[in-house]
């Protein structure tokens, strides 16, 4: 068929490359000691790393490097001397998620290619059209994509898609998930997640359930239809497990790979003793074929869990060789020659001096027998002509040597082609300076309901209310939630709307409808992903913007990098402590000060697989086993769901180490929260605000986020 798909491995370590490899991969991704995420991986270090780059390039194959975590203002100038060894050696490709690291990688190191990890939630054409245009190369789009919406993106771009094809399974989108970040410090985009959807939950008081579990991923038996939706990368999860599951479950996506290019659809069938291999090769929650052909249903749950089956043992059998062809010419009186030939290189190697044989001639067939000892080196030779002139003597030693040279050299003309040159570092003084505001902070509220938006309305300490767009999608809604936002800016308020949290055909479709009506009713918009900004600047270039926490902006150059996109304002990230924003400067940015932060966004539907789907919005109770609850949202417009963080976040006595940061705005934000509660809160900060002594609300369990710990 000419088209060229990609098996693309994990190895956690240097064994399970080789393995990947020997078991047909094109391509293996891996993590180093650094800015991956998978922290408790084993991971390579820098010499293992710089070998295994030559590695997969001896053998044809490629590497790409995970550097796909979210990166810290005072780790960011480490990235130089971190990536240049790889860089200079060859390396392929880096998987990034931070924009600002994208950014400067781009920079800082032309000519490497830019991945995009499926941790930048890429869910439209939109977001993946942008990312083409600024040079990516390929994008890892989220798990949750439908064979459909990928099929959209690879026919509008011409960007390499990646997709996973098999292996464990994240139950939120990538990128979107801070659950075992606020519980124990373990963040997901800093790749220490602890796993706590792995753990068992009770909704609503009934039996507790692995609710949150998602079988692992196999799509051996859909492989001709991922072909045909555009997917080119086939990219197999599993970082953490042993070289064994690694060689399986490569070897197999690249036996059925094959026999679908070879023979089409109509001749593609598993047998069933392959796929039993195949599963047995890692025993942990059941199979399914992912999200491909379904939006969410409970047959991806894993609710129960298995006994562990003992895995298959796993024999070691990773050399891997490349074929030559070779020739040595013997002659008396003239250097020992030897021809080496590997795709288009040709080399020659001249060594000792050939003899006329006094006794006993050396043999063609004891030269070819020591020449094709080519032990632990990449190649073999598949013909090798031994072409000797008269009766000629030379050491056993000379050819061994002769045969040493010239595989050295081969190797020197394959790798040679990868090396690049060192590029002058980057002055990261030529990011503008972030002036200081010395302004006293503003307040700002979002809120869910109508009551409380008249609430806030009315409140005379509040500058700004940002609204959920879905309350304009309920018909009882839209006319009274139109008259208070005409309240609000009688009153000098400004009302902004925030935006969907994902971005795919459920709010494509919405703001289709919708969109131009909103910015003429509101004055601004908060965004919470690039599509949603893209989907707004489309329509309007004047109107404000707010970035959201979850556009992550960890550095100045993330920061640089959005302030170039005409943005009035960014919510600063949740997951940085005090000393943290300030080395951030969080001047000019507004910070989360209250609210139940959402630690969760998900295709899966709590209340679907358990109740039921009655297509309305609601809230379901979730409960683990410190008895902690968590409230999930049904966000039916878009459909997804929420789920919050079991604790409010209050800063309130915070409040002047807040000011010291210099933060533009202060955002509390409401969910469920009654009049009466909200009311009590908003009273909270503006004490606070006015010096006066606070009290933190009785018998009310709450956090400080992140805000005095931070994450690693």
């Amino acid at each position: 068929m000419g088209q060229k798909i990609e098996v693309l491995a994990p190895a956690g370590d240097y064994t399970t490359l080789k393995a990947a490899v020997s078991a047909g991969a094109d391509a293996v991704y891996v993590g180093g000691e650094r800015f991956g995420a998978r922290a408790y991986a084993k991971n390579f270090n820098k010499e293992e790393l710089l070998s295994a780059i030559d590695y997969v390039h001896l053998h044809g194959k490629k590497l790409y490097l995970t550097v796909n975590t979210l990166v810290k203002e005072r780790e960011f100038h480490e990235l130089y001397d971190y990536l240049l060894p790889f860089y200079t050696q060859g390396l392929d490709a880096v998987i990034v998620q931070d924009i600002g690291v994208m950014d400067y990688i781009q920079k800082q190191f032309p000519g490497l290619a830019i991945h995009a990890s499926t941790q930048m939630t890429i869910t439209n054409v939109i977001s993946a059209k942008y990312l083409e245009s600024i040079g990516v190369e390929r994008i890892v789009p989220a798990r949750e994509l439908s064979l459909k919406e990928i099929t959209n993106i690879s026919t509008q771009t011409n960007l390499e898609i990646e997709c996973f094809v098999h292996g464990a399974l994240c139950y939120s989108y990538s990128g979107q998930c801070l659950l075992s970040s606020m519980i124990g410090g373990r963040s997901g985009n800093r790749g220490q997640c602890a796993q706590p959807c792995r753990l068992s939950y009770t909704v609503n008081g009934n039996r507790t359930q692995d609710i949150l579990s998602l079988k692992d991923l196999c799509t051996i038996d859909a492989i001709p239809d991922l072909i045909e939706s555009g997917i080119m990368s086939f990219k197999i999860e599993g970082r953490m497990k042993q070289p064994g599951y690694v060689a399986t479950v490569t070897r197999m996506y690249r036996k059925y790979v094959d026999l679908y290019l070879e023979k089409g659809r109509k001749d593609y069938q598993v047998s069933a003793e392959d796929r039993k291999e195949l599963e047995q090769a890692y025993q942990r929650r059941g199979y399914c074929d992912g999200y491909y052909f379904r939006h969410n249903g409970k047959e991806m749950l894993s609710l129960q869990r298995p006994s562990q089956e003992e895995l298959p043992e796993w024999k070691e059998d990773t050399k891997c060789q490349e074929k030559i062809n070779g020739k040595l010419t013997l002659s008396p009186g003239k250097h020992a020659t030897l021809y080496l030939k590997y795709q288009e290189i040709k080399l020659q190697i001249s060594g000792e001096v050939a003899e006329n044989a006094t006794k006993q001639p050396v043999s063609r067939e004891r030269l070819e027998k020591q020449l094709r000892k080519t032990g632990n080196t990449p190649f073999m030779f598949e013909t090798l002509d031994i072409a000797i002139d008269g009766e000629v003597f030379i050491p056993i030693q000379a050819v061994n040597e002769l045969r040493r040279q010239g595989l050295e050299a081969l190797e020197d003309r394959i790798l040679c082609r990868y090396r690049r040159a060192v590029p002058d570092r980057i002055n990261r003084r030529d990011i503008p300076e972030i002036c200081k505001n010395e302004e006293t902070p503003v307040l700002n509220v979002s809120v869910e309901t109508l009551e409380q938006m008249e609430l806030a309305v009315d409140y005379s300490g509040i500058s700004r209310i940002y609204v959920e767009d879905a309350m304009w999608d309920a018909p009882d809604k839209r006319g009274p939630l139109k008259k208070l936002t005409a309240r609000a800016k009688t009153s000098g308020k400004q009302v902004y709307f925030a935006m969907a949290r994902i971005f795919r055909k459920e709010a494509e479709l919405y703001y289709r409808h919708n969109l131009e009506e909103l910015l003429g009713v509101f004055d601004g918009v908060l965004v919470r992903n690039l599509e949603s900004y893209l989907c707004v600047r489309e329509y309007s270039e004047n109107i404000p913007v707010v970035t959201d926490s979850t556009i992550y902006q960890w550095n100045r150059y993330a920061r640089d990098w959005w302030s170039r996109m005409s943005i009035e304002s960014s919510v600063a990230p949740v997951e940085l402590n005090r000393w943290e924003m300030e080395e951030l400067v969080v001047n000019n940015m507004e910070i989360i000060a209250y609210g139940y932060l959402p630690v969760m966004v998900s295709a899966g539907c709590v209340k679907k697989n358990t109740r039921g789907c009655d297509r309305r919005d609601g809230f379901l109770t979730m409960k683990d086993r410190q008895r902690k609850t968590n409230r999930v949202k049904n966000e039916c417009a878009f459909c997804y769901n929420v789920i919050y963080n079991s604790m409010p976040l209050i800063l309130a006595d915070q409040y002047e180490v807040l000011l010291s940061l210099h933060p533009e705005a202060l955002r509390l934000q409401f969910t469920w929260e009654s009049p009466n509660e909200m009311r009590e809160i908003l009273g909270l900060y503006q004490s606070a605000m006015e010096g006066k002594e606070i009290h933190l609300p009785a018998n009310t369990e709450f956090t400080r986020g992140h805000f005095k710990r931070g994450v690693k």
